[in-house]
């Protein structure tokens, strides 16, 4: 869905900004300047598709936004229990913001385990929606209440609102030749509608959407249209809602362009499609199914039109061992996974390594170890990546730090591998991969030029003056090898994972020319042309907040809040890890204190302490969930003051 917008710190709490009253004992309608929403259920209560849709509608009313899936681990978990609710936050704003937000201001819980699940990170004051329905005494028995929090007065802080959800839904589907089974699983639309009506959002959208997902059953799309509607009109028209909110476009905020809301594995496949065309070549994903990773792997498998090619292997390694195959017969090359998959690959990043061959290896970041956390998120495999493979094996990383910037992510991880004839790690996780804002679609002309010429004959001259192609003469910029297409006449010539021998690409097990071959591959990634990073400092602060990933929404929020309070506090961001850029050991040794904030136990702070001698303090979490602003706000006013 796109909008067409014209071209402010994130706020702590969500603010009244104005306050109308409608003429005719009509309800009030408060303006507000951000609201965060999170809608949790069951797995199989739809919350996921309620979260979408009322996201699209709001990226299409104009409000900048950002959002936080959270998804049960377990493929189906007992339905009622706390291991099995799924849920979806939402914030949006009339101004710039930079994560989902802290605490939400609205829950909508549809059973008791959802409530139990997430009561604690709402703020006193905060308006709940549940579905009473649901909140039968084997369902609070099954999560541990002993009593109805709806009734035992642990609930006097928050504004409640109880409401049957299932009843009303069933209630307005009797017309429909449905089972009270079939009606009940449109009670996720009924809220969605009731939403819809409380914060304004446009209803044509969702509408338009269910007729077209249930094309195929024309019934239950007007069911489920039904229950939207029935969830709107409830929201006029009980006495339980006294007012409505409105949260105005954020029309200050974005640059003129076409926008559209966007996830991060959205953003990282369409930037894989668009480096093939701007490089002109085919592009090949050898895949097997991950989570977190798998969407880029169904998105990517719908755009055939483009020149692309999808194969879901049998496993992990044979995977990457297609897409090698991939890149050496001329294709841009790709393979996604997560961290255990990236165990799986390592051997074969290796040998692409030695071939030095263009190479795109994107780990969508969960936690671990082992399977661990499939649906939580991490930065954790980023020594994985630097260090994971056997012998010198240096291969050049970068991490995207928003959902949109994945698109950017990917065009630069293919001008790299490209240009420099290497595998290339792209580091994105979970928070990033599932979570979305919006983004400006770019102009064909700001697209980088990823054209690459093939080797097309004879590279060197023998002392006899006979004309031979060495596969691994180099670019003496670059230290890049030359690119033969199979099949090329008179460019044959040996691959394979054994030592070469320089130049003519010959097995060498000659001591000299492996130190030889060690050092030019390292030197070849150590020359890699990386933009300098920049550094937002603005009134000379003595101590420096460095981030990587996605860590850059919750650090830049916390770093508006603590200037907004009157601190001083820079701020760096790196989107290159190997090779770090050139002017960072200046950066980190300008400042008294350097701060990283990382979802691991401090894998960027190792390798800043080692390669500069800094002091470098770690500020660590690895629960599975993104930082809070508030929480990183707090942790570095400590520093600032220590």
């Amino acid at each position: 869905m796109t909008s067409q917008v014209s071209s402010p710190a994130e706020q702590a709490d969500g603010t009244v900004v104005g306050e109308q009253r409608k003429p005719g004992g009509a309800k009030d309608v408060r303006r507000l300047d951000r609201v965060i929403i999170r809608f949790a259920g069951d797995s199989g209560d739809g919350m996921q598709l309620t979260g979408d849709r009322f996201t699209s509608e709001t990226a299409s009313f104009g409000n900048d936004l950002s959002t936080l899936p959270n998804f049960p681990a377990e493929i189906r978990a007992p339905a009622g229990t706390l291991p099995g609710v799924s849920s979806f936050q939402l914030h949006f704003a009339d101004h710039d913001i930079l994560t989902p937000g802290d605490a939400p201001n609205v829950l909508v819980a549809m059973n008791p385990a959802a409530l139990k699940a997430n009561i604690g990170d709402l703020p006193r004051g905060a308006e709940i929606i549940v579905n009473t329905d649901e909140f039968t005494k084997r369902a609070l028995q099954k999560v541990g209440y002993t009593a109805s929090p709806l009734e035992d007065g642990s609930l006097d802080g928050y504004n409640l609102h109880p409401v049957p959800l299932t009843t009303l839904t069933v209630e307005a589907l009797k017309e429909f030749e449905l089972s009270r089974k079939e009606a009940e699983r449109s009670k996720n639309m009924f809220a969605l509608g009731l939403l819809s009506w409380m914060y304004h959002r446009p209803t044509e959208g969702t509408e338009k959407f269910l007729r077209t997902k249930f094309a195929k059953k024309p019934e239950i799309a007007a069911a489920n249209i039904a229950a939207f509607r029935a969830g709107v009109n409830f929201g006029e028209t009980t006495e339980d809602f006294a007012v409505s909110y409105e949260v105005a476009p954020a029309t200050e905020t974005f640059p003129v362009g076409t926008y559209r809301n966007i996830t991060g594995n959205l953003a990282l496949a369409y930037g894989l499609i668009t480096a093939s065309k701007q490089a002109d070549l085919p592009l090949f994903l050898g895949s097997y199914p991950i989570t977190p990773a798998s969407d880029i792997l169904h998105e990517l498998s719908k755009h055939k039109n483009f020149g692309v090619r999808t194969f879901q292997a049998e496993d992990e390694i044979a995977g990457i061992g297609a897409s090698l195959g991939a890149a050496f017969g001329g294709s841009l090359a790709v393979t996604t996974t997560s961290g255990p998959g990236v165990s799986l690959k390592s051997e074969t990043i290796g040998l692409a390594v030695s071939l030095e061959l263009p190479l795109l290896i994107v780990d969508i970041q969960r936690g671990g170890p082992s399977t661990g956390l499939p649906t939580k998120t991490e930065q954790a495999d980023l020594l994985q990546a630097m260090f994971g493979r056997n012998g010198e094996a240096p291969v050049p990383i970068i991490a995207p730090q928003t959902p949109g910037d994945c698109f950017d992510a990917a065009l630069e991880a293919a001008r790299i591998a490209l240009t420099y004839r290497t595998p290339v790690f792209l580091l994105s996780d979970g928070y990033l991969a599932n979570g979305s804002e919006p983004w400006r679609i770019p102009d064909l002309d700001e697209l980088p030029d990823l054209r690459v010429q093939f080797a097309s004959g004879p590279n060197h001259t023998l002392e006899d003056g006979t004309e031979v192609f060495w596969p691994y003469k180099r670019d003496p910029q670059t230290l890049a090898r030359p690119w033969a297409v199979p099949g090329t006449p008179g460019l044959e010539h040996r691959i394979g994972g054994i030592e070469k021998q320089d130049g003519t690409g010959n097995i060498s097990y000659d001591p000299a020319n492996h130190e030889f071959m060690v050092r030019t591959r390292q030197a070849k990634i150590d020359g890699i042309d990386v933009p300098d990073i920049e550094v937002d400092d603005p009134h000379g602060a003595r101590t420096l907040v460095l981030g990587w990933g996605s860590t850059y929404g919750p650090i830049t929020a916390a770093v508006r809040r603590l200037r907004k309070a009157g601190e001083s506090i820079a701020q760096a961001h790196l989107r290159h890890l190997n090779p770090f850029p050139r002017n960072l050991e200046t950066v980190v040794t300008s400042y008294d204190k350097v701060v990283i904030p990382e979802m691991n136990l401090g894998q960027l702070a190792t390798l800043i302490r080692s390669r500069y001698l800094v002091d470098a303090h770690s500020y660590n979490q690895v629960n599975g969930m993104p930082f809070k602003a508030e929480q990183l706000a707090a942790a570095l006013k400590e520093a600032i003051d220590d």
